[in-house]
């Protein structure tokens, strides 16, 4: 995903503790059948989105470490590895899933808080082989918490992301949109008309105009939201990557 403007990471980290805590507190709310529940997400429970946050930010520390020591640590030993420690830590109970999730939600935000400002210059590569620069760590952890809480199906929705969430996830979502519009297809542009946000997706003038809330523009992008409350014609998205 498109990254947005370069943003203090200590500021984005805040955001990710705050974030952390409305995860946890949904994750408390929950009953021990609900780790094999269906999340939103297809093939996946809601035990496999907790194990997913866990493992996630343990990845994300070894970014962080990469950037810190120069000694290349991939995000991820492989694929495989992975795809297995979700599986693995699915059908784990409630408790376990819990202690997991804050106990490496604190090893990250602790690693990012005593990282020395030429850390944070460091340029590491995340799964699948991107380079990016370690600035935009803090950024990847908060979409990640922020959009999989909405995935869980409990009671959080796109309508509760924070607007300063929304601000940032809007602008990125829609350039990627834009970045990946194949040759020819119809230009469309979207209006946020909560945040005044707008942008057009493709190369061409746009033919018409989607608007409505960011909440619901930017969770319709990314294929949590079949959009019924925009207005204007809706095309056919591809997949979020």
């Amino acid at each position: 995903m498109t990254t947005p403007e370069p943003a203090a990471p200590l500021a984005l980290i805040d955001q990710v503790a705050e974030a952390t805590a409305r995860l946890v507190d949904s994750v408390k709310s929950m009953g021990n059948d609900a780790v094999v529940e269906p999340s939103l997400l297809p093939g996946w429970t809601r035990g496999h989105v907790l194990a997913h946050f866990a493992r996630n930010a343990d990845s994300l520390v070894n970014l962080l470490l990469w950037a810190q020591t120069g000694v290349e640590i991939p995000q991820y030993a492989s694929q495989f590895i992975r795809d297995f420690d979700i599986e693995a830590g699915a059908p784990r109970p409630l408790t376990e899933q819990l202690i997991d999730i804050e106990a490496s939600a604190t090893r990250l935000a602790a690693l990012a808080r005593t990282l020395p400002d030429t850390a944070w210059a460091a340029t590491v590569r995340i799964r699948g082989g991107r380079e990016i620069r370690a600035t935009d760590i803090p950024w990847m952890r908060l979409q990640e918490v922020e959009i999989h809480h909405v995935d869980l199906g409990v009671a959080y929705r796109p309508e509760d992301w924070p607007e300063e969430f929304l601000t940032r996830l809007l602008p990125a979502v829609t350039a990627d949109l834009s970045a990946a519009a194949p040759p020819g297809r119809a230009t469309f542009a979207v209006e946020a008309t909560d945040i005044g946000f707008e942008a057009t997706i493709g190369a061409d003038a746009p033919t018409h105009t989607v608007t409505g809330p960011a909440h619901a523009l930017a969770a319709w992008i990314i294929g949590r939201y079949p959009g019924d409350s925009l207005r204007g014609p809706l095309p056919e998205l591809p997949a979020w990557r």
